[in-house]
């Protein structure tokens, strides 16, 4: 339901989506194998925001976020960044350099920087399967 709901998200500047139901997919696929996680968010037991991403080492790429409520993929962020923390995860690669990820406290990192970040994050091993949270 999480990639789902980011395809269907409008976004300002942005025409259309590039999660394709092809995409939808084999992001799907990589859930199944064990790489790709989402984190929701839910209310009264209603879906109202969440994102998703792929884990390989100790890095997490962040692909999309989505909310139907205010605040609600803040608060799947905040979770999922305080349970990587715990499992020592090197960094989240949110792709993208928005002010609202820098008011969350990210950072821009320059490629080469990133590249070595990356070496090492890559060099443990995949926390593979279904992730359960124990920061709660």
């Amino acid at each position: 339901s999480v990639i789902k709901y980011c395809a269907i998200t409008r976004r300002k500047k942005q025409s259309g989506t590039w999660i394709t139901p092809e995409m939808q997919q084999a992001y799907t696929r990589l859930h199944f194998a064990g790489y790709a996680h989402s984190v929701e968010t839910y209310y009264h037991g209603n879906l109202v925001g969440g994102l998703y991403g792929v884990s390989l080492g100790r890095a997490f790429f962040g692909e999309s976020m989505f909310y139907l409520m205010p605040d609600s993929s803040k608060l799947a962020l905040y979770y999922l960044t305080e349970q990587l923390k715990k499992w020592n995860f090197h960094f989240i690669d949110a792709q993208q350099s928005t002010s609202h990820l820098k008011s969350l406290g990210a950072e821009d990192v320059p490629r080469k920087k990133f590249l070595e970040l990356l070496n090492k994050a890559l060099q443990y091993p995949t926390k593979k399967g279904k992730w359960k949270f124990d920061v709660f």
